[in-house]
């Protein structure tokens, strides 16, 4: 899907006043905010039929959607409101929006529709675009959520709860590492899990926001190169799961996808005990994260009665070498995220 453009400078107005909002030509009322982090708002939005499709039976989207399992049943959507200030938030949110519609996976999040709008910088913002996604709504709350309220509760996920999840994860990575060229998500974690309790099923696990998703392999050959990488990381990819090789990168090294198996060996273990494994050290007194990611110093908290399996923290350990384990556990997931 290409961006689209246009100067429906009233859609300003509109989102901050809690009206309508045009996407293209589908019309969806806010309902409220779900969330916010820098530049970037999500809404739960229901689209409002227009006379025609509501005597054809169905909201307009519903035509525009090549897969109807994404039409909600009640109208609902989650819509991504993003803020767009200089030229390079622009690109930077023109290529999320081409990277997310490469995409086609159960357990990834599908981009449904966008629009870039055009508005007029005011007195109280300094931005000139606004740009609006399209995505189904997942109303449980992401990984990040559900862990926050567990650990409040004390409560922990069971060991087939944790290892469905996980496979989920693994099913969705593999999809993206399998194109060509592979892409890595580079910013996996319990945030950008969505998590839907299933009644007498597992939760659905899916992963979301692709704003940090590139073609993986990058050669390194020289000092900049890596520092380069390291400042791009810095930026894109959260520190408690960032892999090794992209704190300290050599300056000859071949960095891919298996960075995200490290996210992914920190995230199981997030959903078993809640944080990545890494950010006890936050609380020490002269901790330090990079030193402790580096050197792969994981603590294990006490857990659930009876405990995990030991074999389960084992897997972590393996997952959470410093030097790229091979193989990776995407390894033994089909296309389809059957185990193989």
């Amino acid at each position: 899907m290409g961006c689209t453009f246009s100067g429906l400078n009233a859609l300003y107005d509109a989102v901050n006043g809690g009206g309508d909002v045009w996407i293209n030509e589908n019309r969806f009322r806010i309902v409220r905010q779900l969330g916010e982090g820098g530049f970037a708002y999500v809404f739960l939005v229901k689209e409002v039929p227009s006379d025609s499709s509501s005597a054809a039976g169905g909201g307009g989207l519903s035509k525009k959607l090549k897969d109807s399992c994404h039409v909600s049943d009640d109208g609902t959507y989650a819509m991504k409101k993003v803020l767009i200030q200089t030229s390079e938030q622009l690109e930077l949110v023109k290529e999320e929006i081409r990277v997310s519609s490469l995409f086609s996976h159960p357990n990834l999040l599908p981009l449904l529709d966008h629009a870039i709008i055009a508005v007029k910088p005011t007195q109280e913002g300094s931005w000139n675009h606004e740009a609006y996604l399209l995505f189904p709504v997942h109303l449980d709350g992401t990984l990040l959520d559900n862990a926050t309220a567990m650990q409040a509760k004390k409560e922990f996920y069971s060991t087939s709860d944790v290892l469905q999840i996980f496979w989920q994860l693994c099913a969705g990575l593999k999809h993206m590492h399998s194109l060509d060229p592979p892409y890595a998500h580079n910013d996996v974690k319990p945030g950008n899990v969505l998590i839907t309790h299933r009644k007498g099923q597992p939760p659905l696990a899916i992963l979301m926001d692709f704003g940090s998703a590139r073609p993986a392999r990058r050669q390194i050959r020289s000092r900049s190169e890596a520092l380069q990488l390291q400042e791009w990381a810095s930026e894109h990819c959260s520190a408690p799961f960032r892999a090794p090789e992209l704190w300290d990168c050599p300056s000859d090294a071949d960095i891919d996808e298996r960075t995200d198996i490290w996210s992914l060996g920190c995230t199981l273990y997030a959903i078993m005990y809640g944080v990545s494994p890494f950010e006890y050290v936050l609380g020490e007194s002269g901790g330090s994260l990079q030193l402790a990611i580096v050197n792969a110093q994981i603590k294990w908290p006490a857990g659930p009665k009876p405990a995990y399996p030991e074999a389960l923290h084992q897997f972590v350990n393996w997952m959470l070498q410093p030097q790229a384990a091979n193989p990776s556990p995407l390894d033994f997931v089909s296309p389809d995220g059957s185990s193989v």
